[in-house]
């Protein structure tokens, strides 16, 4: 590799860090050492110096033109030299092209922990000494959208999912020129080796049979056959789609937000012995002493007043709401309830927050997907339901 010289006006230097308008000398000191360097690399290409008269010439100069680069120092404008024939290419912008990367992924991890577009602006500006418009930082975030949609629509086949855990949360977004809420769908699967997964995410207008439908067709399309239970809240919609969608398939009623309900319906005085031991008959290990407790209970309220719908609830959604009883022991604190879904959804809350409106459906895809895949990566680190792969 041929070494090259470079000699600096040292004058030169000193003009321009006194007069310039730079910050920092050292952007005034890089942008004079690459564009020194970049006139020695065009000279060598040329094999001639400029003005010098030689037979071992082999091009000609041709101006130069501005070009930014984006560097630990920051922003710095660099005057590039150029060739007659365009194919002299200097390696400057090669050697330095990583900051442009580091800059870019760097935007795009603050928009997924949250930051907000204005806040992110604001700090690529202190970092590039230059204004910027929020345009700009979307464009950038863009680049994610490639690599959200394969993620998403990834085969399902690859894998047999024992359990899901589905659920759906709201979310505001600009349409036609106003707000509206939607619904976000998100599924998640144990799979047999008893890992955790995020295995579906899916924006529609409201929580509907037609719409939970559609999203388990979706699932069902990139190979996810029926799962052994289906874990859920009991919104009428989900519950119904769940059965039409998933046949030889059982529902694991929410216990947590079964029990909430009922106790919601509670009067508010003199009911804290019947609330005790409403959550009891939660808490038994043995489905038959559940019904046991479930038995004692209804006999010994069923005439209390304020308490007939409780009484009606319990005995209408028991069932639905101990199926994890017939899956093995060691599984039923996971079973039982949708709180691992439910710390996704406050995760992904958080993070959504910041932006409160997005601008159409794939800027929200973009942004909840991304965290979902971040969440996804930390699942894949150890297993959910240890010696799941020794089950009997």
């Amino acid at each position: 590799m041929t070494q090259i010289n470079i000699t600096i006006n040292i004058e030169d230097l000193k003009e321009k860090i006194e007069n310039s308008s730079l910050e920092s000398p050292v952007k005034a000191s890089l942008t004079l050492l690459l564009n020194s360097l970049m006139e020695k690399e065009r000279d060598e290409y040329i094999n001639a110096l400029s003005h010098e008269r030689t037979d071992e010439r082999r091009g000609y100069r041709n101006g130069y033109y501005e070009r930014q680069l984006v560097t630990g120092a920051g922003a710095l404008k660099l005057n590039v030299p150029r060739t007659r024939d365009g194919a002299f290419s200097p390696s400057a912008f090669k050697r330095y092209e990583r900051y442009d990367q580091a800059l870019v992924l760097s935007m795009m991890e603050m928009v997924i922990n949250g930051v907000s577009t204005r806040k992110v602006t604001k700090i690529v500006e202190e970092l590039c000494g230059e204004k910027v418009s929020k345009s700009f930082v979307s464009e950038i975030t863009k680049s994610l959208d490639p690599i959200v949609n394969d993620w998403k629509n990834r085969p399902l086949n690859v894998s047999y999912f024992h359990y899901i855990y589905v659920d759906a949360m709201y979310i505001k977004v600009r349409e036609d020129n106003k707000v509206v809420s939607k619904a976000i769908y998100i599924a998640c699967g144990v799979n047999q080796k008893g890992y955790r997964e995020i295995i579906g995410i899916q924006i529609d207008y409201k929580e509907s049979t037609e719409a939970w439908s559609r999203f388990f067709e979706h699932l069902k399309s990139r190979g996810m056959q029926s799962p052994k239970m289906v874990i859920s809240d009991a919104h009428a919609g989900l519950v119904k789609a769940i059965e039409e969608s998933f046949l030889g398939t059982s529902w694991q009623r929410c216990v947590v937000h079964f029990l909430r309900n009922m106790i919601n319906k509670m009067p508010k005085k003199n009911s804290t012995e019947a609330r005790e031991e409403l959550k009891n008959i939660f808490r038994t290990s043995t489905l038959a002493h559940a019904r046991e407790l479930k038995d004692e209970f209804i006999n010994t309220y069923q005439n209390t007043k304020g308490l007939q719908e409780v009484i009606e609830k319990l005995d209408a959604g028991f069932e639905d709401a101990m199926q994890f009883h017939s899956h093995d022991k060691r599984y039923y604190k996971h079973l039982r309830t949708t709180n691992m879904l439910e710390r996704v959804n406050r995760e992904v809350r958080r993070r959504e927050k910041v932006i409160a409106i997005f601008p159409n459906d794939q800027s929200a895809i973009r942004t909840i997907g991304s965290v979902l895949m971040d969440i996804d990566e930390d699942w894949a680190k150890s297993q959910y339901f240890r010696s799941f792969d020794k089950e009997k």
